[in-house]
């Protein structure tokens, strides 16, 4: 595959055995057999469709900032958006590539006098996995600014849907359930006032910096918010603020983060997951739903030995 691959896409930014720990947020993360970065939207449908054709399994990833890939890696091609980043700006919409991220696009925003991604500003994924999961934070969530969103179908197909066709709900949409990736969104915003803009986006940067634990590798906020619960009050109620499995700690700044402290690994993450949602589920019989993606496969016996 690696001669056909290259021979079939020669300018394309293409990495074989690359290990994605280079890449997560988390500094963890095994190898991906092939590690694809496209620069433009056909060519990402050119890729997918070709990767389709010949029958290799393909994950897409935006900048990995909310995911945890196991330490076995993962087989087949990732296709990893953040070469795709054009942004434009017409009237009250931007228009933006999936592997931009968030937090620039909400400052640009800013700079165009545009009012509406504010609460974007702290968030530090990909506009693509934005969508994806509809992120939001601090009472706002990107399914209200959304006017357009440009998919690729797993068949190479470039699609454009609206709002009402991503079933978007809490840190959900439809995209979940299928098999296309964002590679492009429209937001509509609002004409604002570039103070009252500035003043909110300084207050949530303030906020997110006071409480997040910036100064260590994460996957963010790890959980879902269970109805009627604070995810990180629940932790703390729970004696496990500071809980530590191999290099993985539940933050002593934010309960509801997960920091890699010590070299940790992905099963480190998964391990402290796991114990975490089984001691809440104990002491106050609350189910909690991870937000973070897991994906990937276990450490074979092979890569054990190497």
């Amino acid at each position: 595959m690696k001669q056909t691959i290259m021979t079939a896409f020669p300018h394309s930014k293409i990495k074989a055995d690359e290990s994605l720990s280079h890449y997560t947020y988390t500094k963890t993360g095994g190898p991906a057999d092939w590690l694809i970065f496209p620069e433009s939207i056909t060519e990402v449908a050119a890729i997918i469709k070709w990767l389709k054709e010949a029958g290799v399994p393909v994950t897409f990833l935006g900048n990995a900032s909310n995911v945890i890939i196991k330490d076995g890696g993962i087989r087949g091609a990732v296709i990893m958006l953040t070469s795709l980043k054009h942004v434009e700006v017409i009237g009250n919409y931007i228009i933006v590539d999936a592997g931009a991220k968030l937090i620039d696009v909400s400052r640009i925003a800013y700079e165009q006098q545009l009012s509406g991604l504010e609460f974007a500003c702290g968030i530090p994924g990909s506009v693509g996995g934005a969508v994806y999961m509809n992120a939001g934070a601090y009472g706002g969530e990107i399914s209200v600014v959304i006017d357009e969103v440009t998919l690729v179908t797993a068949s190479g197909d470039i699609q454009k849907v609206t709002p009402d066709d991503l079933d978007f709900s809490y840190r959900h949409s439809a995209i979940q359930e299928s098999d296309s990736l964002v590679v492009q969104a429209t937001f509509k915003l609002q004409k604002g006032d570039p103070s009252v803009i500035q003043k909110r986006m300084a207050e949530l940067t303030h906020l997110r910096e006071s409480k997040q634990p910036l100064e260590y590798p994460s996957c963010g906020s790890v959980f879902k918010r269970p109805k009627g619960h604070f995810t990180g009050q629940l932790i703390q109620e729970a004696g496990l603020q500071g809980y530590q499995i191999g290099g993985v700690q539940v933050s002593q700044k934010h309960a509801g983060f997960m920091v890699n402290i010590a070299n940790g690994t992905a099963t480190d993450y998964m391990n402290l997951i796991h114990y975490v949602q089984k001691v809440i589920k104990e002491k106050f019989d609350v189910d909690l739903e991870p937000e973070v993606r897991i994906i990937g496969q276990e450490v074979t016996e092979k890569q054990q030995k190497n």
